[in-house]
């Protein structure tokens, strides 16, 4: 008998749901001989790769993890103590291992549908509560992308809300963290926006052109100032105030609400979450109340349920401002859910003391060090601190050699100039001990010839030396969620409570057209939590980052690779924030070309809505451009609106295969027409999971596109965040990528959209596991997987739903839509079959996007074909059930789908009076009754939420005597 060796544990074979005999079946269902004949039929020939992906063959699991510990191993663990809004923590093992590393929480979507997203809501609720009360503001939302993001939020909103007319000019202090000034700086270029950038005390308030400030609390060198004179004086002049904060030190210090402030941003890091090399982070944002419908972002509110119970659900009128489109003040659509969930839970672990504690022994220890400094005669420069420090040097010698001797005992300072000298920046942290501080003034001593071999302790009694009004007098985090869950046994409990309201990949598939819930393998995410991933300062110096830096390579060469593009920018930390970066680096080339009068952006009408927030962000003129009857781009619009603004046409933005699930015939012609009248084409690239491997965006003609990772490169929705969207350009587009003023990125100048160089560095090891075990043959196999699962689907269930769109073949690319406006006739909406999707155990489609009244399907490679055939019979179910109604069989209000989702609570009632059965209610399907999920609210009534908006945690009791009338009153949509 022969033999044949070969791998036996092959990746793609994991990732991919369906297996040979599976992809048999489901081709003959379609009616192909072949998946070579059906990706023929689906994807225009003009537009195929002429050859296969030349990436670096396939590893598997175990081959991967041992390389990819090589090259981690490369990065260098030294203490930081650089600061900058970046530091050490230490996340609770306890929520690392039940959340960070728990599918249940990372592969949950955006919470759109509450019902089964309480435990994310809930999560979310504590964390806005957090920043609420630490800041004291008014109204926080969920979270945002990082600290420079959000404070170039609130200039956006500073500057739409100013009473003041033709006001251009927003003041900026010195000392706010460079790397924010260089994000705001970005933001505020395209909308004409001027920065002052300079010394607070000494601002002219009194300048009619200035609409608003920013100040940063503690400053970047670590000075501690009482902002109140200033925001008074500001407002006397009709001037909005922000402050960026640290959540830490506002344990101790006033917080900027009771300082008179009208917005309060930062990063939530310094609550457990680790450095990752810049990121991700949960930014946060707080403002007044007067705000709240204009606060940029997700907010998450408190409502009621169908029957009348607490409910969570995001806010509808404020959760993004980027529906309003080109009225946008804001294209963020997501959050940092996961992050911002670790935030919170760090506090609520903790509770209010032991958080107060690590500031308390932070800022003994600062003052510990800073009397030891004194002792060796160096001069300190901040009269009042929190937990950083400023050393006044003679030289820049002295600088440099602090520095060879602070590195060669494994120690990161900053070192920077200011007012023309030498300084050294020391930021400790809630990690540091005594005897880090004793290694500390060792180094000094020594460059000093000094002797230093004293042991140190934490002092056992410290006095606050600041002034009385810098003293915080106000309670935080006073809600028993803060003041309950401290031992550990309580806390895993507490967060196993919450994840199991919430479905998640771990439960059914999530078949959400154009946000790709495909598999996220836990070989991609072991690295994430490695010390040599998380450890890292972004601002350490380079050679400290070997690791990251063969990564970002690797990385960057490979998504060139698979997009056809020259150059790669990782910067961008959303898809939306990529698209922000990629019509900047447009914008800049134009300008350098003289054509600076080129602002016209062309967008299809069914472009999702960040795209036309994104160009008016990036100081562009939105036109619209139609779609015909079946879905496509008027190619005749497009053509004469080309021709029409040809000498100021900036760019085409577009999304292939389109937004309908096709892919267009027309798209060569359509960027050959753009081109031919001087624009540049953006390509939205939500839907490259129906690409790689087949064409690319460079084959069809785009010179610009952003890569939704959190999509097809496999990092984890997070529940809402994290996501990444890296660019890729055509090679004149290169120069014009995204920059950073502390760390030089390849020598690119132009501006930063991201806090830290790399963004969102530390999920980058996801994207690049998969890749690696993928190859480009596994990859291209995957495109053609999807391909044929979304296929199989439109057969099944195309003689029940109509599929609205579809290619020349009558195929649909990875996703469709499936038309549920006629049921309207019978009074069925479609939130009504998303919510009875619930009852049958799985997550509905995309609602109403991108046509009102549909469902956009997306089953990714992921799902197997038992998969795919449990939710096509919930979905013929469902036609049932509806065609009950439509019959009369059922009464058009009192019926299983008005009444969805049903709760364990809904059936265990003692006098049942529905006219249909408990059975039929929570069992639908055999599969429901063995493997049940239960929805832990009913309908959530979103219209009520809204009329009465709760954003932060308040007791069960305060919903006791609910009016009944309110109760079912005002249903809105909660999608």
């Amino acid at each position: 008998m022969t033999l044949k060796p070969q791998p036996a544990d092959v990746f793609v074979d994991r990732h991919n749901g369906p297996d040979e005999a599976a992809v048999a079946q489901m081709l003959r269902t379609i009616g192909v001989d072949s998946l070579d004949q059906l990706i023929d039929e689906t994807v225009p020939a003009a537009i195929r790769l002429k050859r296969p992906l030349d990436l670096p063959a396939a590893l598997t699991e175990r081959a991967f993890l041992a390389k990819f510990a090589q090259i981690a191993g490369q990065n260098k663990l030294y203490k930081n103590y650089i600061g900058l809004g970046y530091y050490p923590t230490q996340l609770p093992p306890v929520i690392q291992r039940n959340i960070l590393e728990n599918p249940g929480w990372y592969t949950a979507y955006t919470p759109y549908q509450a019902e089964i997203a309480q435990g994310r809501l809930e999560a979310l609720i504590n964390y806005q509560t957090m920043v609420m009360e630490l800041t004291g503001m008014e109204i926080a939302n969920a979270s945002l992308l990082d600290e420079g993001t959000a404070a170039a939020e609130v200039l956006h909103m500073f500057h739409s809300q100013t009473k003041k007319k033709n006001a251009h000019k927003f003041f900026v202090s010195e000392q706010v963290l460079p790397q924010t000034i260089d994000v705001v700086r970005t933001r505020a270029t395209p909308l004409g926006i001027e920065l002052v950038v300079g010394d607070h005390r000494t601002a002219d308030l009194a300048d009619e052109a200035l609409f608003g400030a920013l100040l940063q609390y503690p400053a970047a060198d670590g000075a501690v100032y009482d902002y109140t004179d200033f925001i008074s004086k500001a407002h006397e002049s009709g001037l909005l105030v922000a402050v960026a904060a640290d959540l830490l030190a506002l344990t101790l210090l006033t917080p900027p609400g009771e300082m008179g402030a009208d917005a309060c941003v930062g990063n939530s890091q310094r609550f457990g979450v680790p450095m990752g090399y810049g990121g991700p982070h949960a930014g946060f944002f707080a403002t007044k109340d007067q705000f709240k419908r204009v606060i940029p972002g997700r907010i998450i509110g408190q409502s009621i349920d169908a029957a009348g119970n607490k409910a969570y659900r995001m806010a509808l009128q404020t959760r993004e401002q980027h529906i309003r489109r080109e009225k946008a003040t804001s294209n963020i659509c997501t959050a940092q859910v996961l992050l911002s969930v670790l935030a919170g839970m760090y506090a609520v672990y903790h509770g209010p003391q032991r958080v107060r504690q690590f500031a308390v022994n932070a800022h003994a220890l600062t003052q510990l060090l800073a009397q030891e400094l004194a002792a060796l005669g160096l001069e300190q420069q901040n009269e009042f601190f929190f937990d950083t420090l400023t050393l006044k040097l003679e030289s820049e010698e002295l600088q440099t050699a602090i520095r060879q001797e602070a590195e060669a005992a494994g120690i990161n300072f900053r070192y920077f100039s200011q007012e023309g000298t030498a300084r050294v920046g020391i930021a400790l942290n809630q990690n540091t001990e005594a005897e880090d501080v004793a290694d500390i003034v060792r180094v000094f001593a020594k460059v000093l010839g000094k002797s230093f071999d004293r042991t140190l302790t934490l002092p056992t009694e410290t006095e606050l030396n600041w002034s009385e009004a810098l003293v915080r007098q106000s309670a935080y985090l006073t809600h028993p969620v803060f003041n309950t869950h401290h031992s550990e046994t309580e806390m895993l409990r507490y967060m196993k409570q919450l994840e199991n309201k919430d479905l998640s990949l771990a439960h059914s598939m999530i078949p959400l057209g154009s946000c790709t819930m495909k598999l996220n393998a836990t070989a991609e995410m072991i690295p994430v939590t490695w010390p040599e991933i998380g450890g890292l300062h972004p601002f350490a110096p380079r050679e400290q980052a070997k690791g990251y830096t063969q990564i970002f390579n690797d990385l960057e060469q490979w998504l060139c690779e698979v997009t056809g593009f020259a150059a790669v920018s990782l910067q961008p930390n959303s898809g939306a924030q990529g698209e922000y970066a990629g019509l900047l680096a447009i914008r800049d080339y134009h300008e350098a070309q003289g054509n600076s009068h080129r602002k016209v952006a062309l967008i299809p009408a069914s472009a999702h809505g960040t795209n036309p927030a994104s160009a008016v962000m990036a100081g562009m003129q939105v036109v619209v451009v139609k779609s015909t009857e079946d879905g496509n781009i008027d190619v005749q619009d497009l053509k004469d609106k080309a021709a029409k603004y040809a000498d100021t046409l900036s760019c085409l933005m577009v999304t292939y295969p389109s937004t309908h699930g096709v892919y267009e015939e027309t798209i060569i012609d359509i960027c050959q027409t753009i081109h031919q009248h001087g624009g540049r084409v953006y390509m939205d690239g939500a839907n490259m999971n129906a690409q790689v491997g087949l064409t690319s965006p460079a084959t069809i003609g785009a010179d610009v596109c952003h890569l939704n990772l959190h999509k097809t490169f496999c990092i984890p929705h997070g529940g809402g965040g994290p996501g990444v969207g890296p660019i890729g350009v055509v090679a004149d587009l290169a120069p014009y990528l995204p920059g950073h003023v502390v760390v030089d990125a390849e020598g690119r100048t132009a501006g930063a959209v991201s806090s830290a160089p790399w963004g969102s560095a530390s999920i980058l090891p996801i994207s690049y596991a998969y890749i690696s075990m993928m190859g480009g043959e596994g990859l291209t196999q995957a495109t053609r997987i999807a391909i044929l699962n979304a296929n199989y689907l439109k057969a099944k269930l195309e003689s029940h739903y109509p599929v609205l769109y579809a290619g020349a073949n009558g195929r649909c690319a990875h996703e469709m839509i499936l038309d549920c406006r006629q049921f309207k006739k019978a009074g069925i909406e479609v939130e009504d079959i998303a919510k009875r999707l619930m009852d049958y155990g799985f997550h509905a489609p995309t609602v109403s996007f991108p046509v009102a009244g549909t469902l956009m399907v997306e089953p990714t490679e992921s799902e197997s074909k038992e998969e795919l055939d449990r939710f096509v019979e919930a979905m013929v179910k469902i036609r049932e059930e509806i065609r009950e109604v439509e019959q009369g069989r059922a009464d058009a209000k009192d019926n299983v789908l008005k009444h969805a989702p049903h709760t364990a609570a809904t059936v265990l009632v003692h006098d049942w009076t529905r006219p249909y059965s408990r059975e039929q209610a929570v069992y639908p399907t055999d599969y429901a009754r063995a493997y049940k999920f239960w929805p832990a609210v009913s309908r959530v009534d979103s219209a009520y939420g809204d009329r009465n908006l709760i954003c932060s945690c308040t007791s069960t009791e305060d919903y006791a005597d609910e009016p009944e009338q309110l109760v079912q009153a005002d249903k809105g949509p909660s999608y």
